[in-house]
């Protein structure tokens, strides 16, 4: 499952938005720094109208939607890489998350303390950016006095060792180590150092109800920054997040049209974590279930398979394919055969956005 990690400075707005987005759970907003004492986890249905759409054709006795992890993760400060506030359980719990959401203050409220007694959404990001990297430079630095004693006597740790030391000198110029451009060999052998600033970031820049359609100034300083990154920016509202728990379904639809948006800020934080992973969904339906599958861009078919179950990638044979929407248009299975739209595609298939698929696989 993908884990998304929820992170920022104290008082941002990262609780409120992390209940919003999980209503469920019970992560305790209080307006106070640390607040946030455990990571608090909350897994969400990805919102995905296609399955509704497709369990109605194939009368699918439930739906199944794929889901995403939140972790609602302790508030940093500065010194955090060092041991303050809550720093090396922060640390920790971010290294086990795929991509990293950050949240940013961009709205004005005298009631809510900030922490660095101003609104500066840049010079936030720098805090929690230095942190991480100097997180990172500590641990790179430890390998490295381990891994030159091994280039002495291995050619294997030669690679390592220019890695590392490539890394190091990103890091100590003051860039994050996503700058870094390593080929896949490469980035296998770093994978077990968990590096925090390689992990894929959003922005999600927390603003005033008022300015949700169209952002502010501050928001324009987070994109123009991001830019450097590779890293993509999301406007939000927890407040608006937290008043849209509280709302019938039906009136959800018109408070977000009154605010000049069509979507809350799960689809929009969503959307962006699997254009950041490079992530893909097909579909499975049937009179059991219609359920959708996340898988990476490029993925194979048997790959694809194994994501139901890892025997299906040993044992397949074809998958029978349709796109979404020559499916819905077909009205039903039968009529997508009697058509010819249904390939039967095999084992050097790529599987695309929103395919419909039945694998056959060997018994």
């Amino acid at each position: 499952m993908l884990r998304a990690g929820i992170v920022g400075l104290p008082n941002v707005g990262k609780s409120t938005l992390f209940n919003a987005l999980v209503a469920n759970a019970q992560a305790d907003a209080a307006n106070f720094p640390f607040c946030t004492i455990e990571p608090n986890v909350g897994v969400v249905s990805v919102p995905d109208e296609r399955l509704e759409v497709l369990a109605k054709i194939s009368n699918s006795q439930k739906i199944v939607p794929t889901r995403i992890e939140f972790v609602d993760i302790a508030g940093l400060v500065k010194g955090a890489s060092q041991g303050e506030g809550l720093g090396n359980k922060f640390l920790a719990n971010i290294r086990e998350v795929d991509a990293i959401v950050h949240v940013v203050r961009c709205f004005d409220d005298d009631d809510i303390i900030h922490v660095s007694g101003s609104v500066d959404p840049v010079r936030d990001i720098e805090v929690i950016n230095l942190e991480l990297s100097l997180a990172d430079l500590s641990q790179i630095e430890k390998r490295l006095q381990r891994v030159r004693k091994q280039a002495k006597k291995e050619k294997t740790a030669q690679a390592e060792l220019d890695i590392l030391e490539k890394l190091s000198v990103a890091l100590n110029d003051g860039k994050s180590t996503r700058q870094v451009e390593l080929n896949k060999d490469e980035e296998a052998i770093i994978k077990p150092l968990g590096l925090l600033t390689r992990k894929p970031i959003i922005y999600a820049t927390n603003v005033a109800d008022d300015d949700l359609a169209s952002g502010n100034k501050w928001v324009e300083e987070v994109k123009e920054f991001a830019i450097n990154e590779s890293a993509l920016v999301v406007i939000v509202s927890a407040q608006v997040e937290s008043e849209l728990v509280e709302l019938a379904e039906e009136e959800k639809q018109d408070f977000l049209e009154s605010l000049g948006v069509t979507e809350g800020g799960l689809k929009s934080l969503i959307k962006a974590t699997y254009e950041l992973l490079g992530l893909r969904t097909y579909l499975t339906t049937g009179e059991t279930e219609s359920r959708a599958w996340t898988i990476t861009a490029g993925m194979k078919a048997p790959q694809a398979a194994g994501v139901i179950h890892t025997d299906f990638e040993k044992k397949f044979i074809k998958a029978e394919t349709i796109g979404y929407e020559d499916f819905v248009t077909s009205g039903s299975k039968g009529t997508a055969k009697e058509k010819g739209l249904i390939r039967f595609e095999g084992k050097d298939y790529v599987v695309q956005e929103g395919d419909v698929i039945e694998f056959r696989v060997g018994g």
